[in-house]
């Protein structure tokens, strides 16, 4: 291959999922907080519990969660009944925190519980060096936790071959309709690469402590290619860097 492009953070990794063979490595192995990258592991285990027809009722107190903690929203209204599969659209799209938590809550359950088996899927995958110490990427008074950029990879290729996953996380925008159950929503990716070839999504993420963070993926030339980001000081510049990478992954 040409020598790679000049890439940004203080953590980058990058993919070839059906070779199942690491393109780049640049610090891929160290462990540092992911923000809300933290939510692919969170939709992929939902998407492990749950059934068809669920629907998950909002309280207060995931509303609550989102406002103290600061985190990003998917402006949830408590009483609303939202069924999984569009609740799924509020976790990926906007980055809900509000959504984090009631779906923790509901498939947990209880959001510690939740943890737990969030905790119990890293291992079964093999991702040694990650730990979730909850189910939205936010801060704790205990500290964050913690994965590298070649679990978040090998995360991603994961999530990826679920149907709805790779619907979800690929979509510009959704909406929901008014519905006897619940109030009408619109929701935007925060994911500035979908629309080029081939691009997956996956997932944006930022906290102070994480830096921009980005899992990125395309289907490029036949093969699946799924990069990350971790610690970029420049929102902007993650997604041309993820472009790069991708265009020479392929290349």
């Amino acid at each position: 291959m040409n020598n790679a492009p000049e890439v940004f953070g203080r953590a980058v990794y990058l993919l070839d999922a059906t070779r199942g063979k690491a393109l780049l490595d640049e610090n891929a192995t160290k462990r540092m907080p992911i923000a809300s990258l933290t939510k692919v592991m969170t939709a992929y285990v939902v998407l492990k519990e749950a059934k068809p027809g669920d629907s998950v009722q909002i309280r207060g107190e995931d509303v609550q969660y989102a406002e103290d903690g600061g985190g990003t929203t998917a402006d949830l209204r408590p009483g609303d009944r939202i069924p999984v599969k569009e609740l799924l659209y509020g976790l990926l799209l906007p980055s809900g925190a509000d959504a984090a938590h009631a779906l923790a809550r509901f498939y947990g359950h209880g959001v510690s519980g939740f943890v737990g088996k969030m905790n119990a899927a890293a291992r079964r995958l093999g991702l040694s060096d990650t730990r979730y110490v909850n189910a939205d990427g936010l801060p704790t008074s205990d500290g964050d936790g913690y994965s590298t950029a070649k679990d978040q990879a090998r995360l991603a290729a994961a999530a990826l071959r679920d149907e709805t996953f790779r619907t979800v996380v690929s979509t510009r925008s959704h909406s929901v309709d008014e519905s006897e159950q619940h109030q009408a929503y619109t929701w935007t990716n925060t994911n500035k690469m979908l629309g080029e070839p081939g691009v997956l999504g996956v997932k944006t993420g930022f906290t102070n402590n994480a830096g921009f963070c980005l899992t990125f993926a395309a289907d490029r030339a036949g093969h699946r290619l799924v990069g990350v980001i971790l610690g970029e000081e420049i929102s902007s510049r993650r997604f041309d860097t993820a472009a790069s990478l991708l265009d020479w992954g392929a290349a």
